[in-house]
Parts: C-alpha cells; structure tokens; sequence
C-alpha cells in the first residue's frame, strides 16, 4: 500500500472507531518506522506517538536473542495499550537513556488514535492490543545498510552491532513469529538509499 492509500485507510478507521485506535508500526531496524510514525501524527490532527526507544532495554537490546528480549513489551502493555484501549488514565515511564534508568511517571496522553513504532512489537504479547498493525516493507539487507549509513551520519559506530546482533536479532525473529505476515498492512517507504562508502572503499 502506499503511503496516501494508507494515511486515508487510517482515517477512514479512525474515524469509525467506537472506542480508542492503537495503530502498530513495526519492521526491520532500518527500515523507517519512526519516520513513517511521525509523518502518520503529523498529519493526524490529536494523535499521539508512542516512541519505540522509550521502551527498549540498552543492556538486553545490545544482545543476541530470538524474540527481541531488549523490548519491553509487556511494560508497553500495562502502561500504554491496555489503559489506552480501556479509555482509562494511566502514567507511563519513557526510558531515560542519559541517566540509563526509567524516568519518572507521566500522565499518559489522552486521544482517539495512538500510534506505536518499534522493533519486535508484532510478538503474541501484544499483537492483539494493536487495532491496525503497519509493517515498513523493507527487507532486511537493504533496512540495515539503511540504519548503518543513518548511524554513520550521526556520527556513531555501531557496525558489529548491526553483524553481530541486531540483524541477526532480525532474522531470527522474522523466522519465528513472522511478523511481516501477520500484519494488516504493508508499506514500502520511500526513503532514499543513502550512500555507505567509507573513504577508500572506492
């Protein structure tokens, strides 16, 4: 689906909803959730974005696991979806990465549609909390030279992660809870493929 075919699809949901909409995004690292995410509420008067980084683990999220063990989805369940879809007040704690611990409570916004962009979230731990689940269809050799030229740009050097965890991470979890099938939607994005050459790689 492209990108004005899935901005009108979420409308027309919001729009019939009777109760409060969670809309997941998800996808490989790299692949542009967050930037899909931010243009969704930009363009969404009253929605809320729910970042993935504030609910990641930096200890267990830099390791080898199966099923994403660094994503904290069943504290993204108590605190944001569950209250959310129950139109009920809830506080929820962003990761606090300067200070490397949980932040203090805060109010959890109130509004018809909140929108979620993380890696791992299409997980039976969550899957059924999301109303309308958005993968970013980009395969994963292309998602990570997309995430390893963005961190080069930044300035940070995380290749050996990328080779030794994350895209494994990836693979491993696509191989075992498929999560680009289990979605409702695909979206290709349309972010330009930067280049990743370092000085002297010609």
């Amino acid at each position: 689906m492209d990108r004005d075919a899935l901005l009108e699809h979420v409308r027309t949901r919001r729009g019939s909803a009777r109760s409060p909409l969670v809309v997941g995004v998800s996808g490989h690292c790299g692949s542009g959730k967050s930037m899909f995410a931010r243009a969704l509420v930009d363009t969404m008067p009253g929605a809320v974005r729910i970042r993935g980084d504030d609910f990641l683990d930096p200890t267990r999220s830099h390791r080898r696991s199966t099923d994403w063990d660094g994503v904290e989805r069943l504290r993204l369940a108590a605190e944001v979806l569950e209250p959310h879809r129950a139109g009920r007040a809830s506080t929820f704690r962003r990761f606090d990465w300067s200070a490397r611990a949980l932040g203090a409570p805060e109010p959890l916004p109130t509004t018809d549609l909140l929108v979620v962009d993380l890696i791992g979230l299409f997980h039976p731990e969550v899957r059924g909390l999301l109303d309308l689940a958005v993968w970013c269809d980009v395969d994963l050799d292309e998602a990570a030279r997309r995430g390893i030229a963005r961190d080069r740009e930044l300035g940070r050097s995380h290749e050996a992660l990328w080779r030794d965890v994350w895209i494994p991470n990836d693979r491993d979890f696509a191989e075992r809870f498929a999560p680009r099938e289990s979605a409702d939607i695909r979206y290709r994005s349309r972010v330009r493929q930067p280049d990743i050459r370092t000085p002297g790689d010609g």
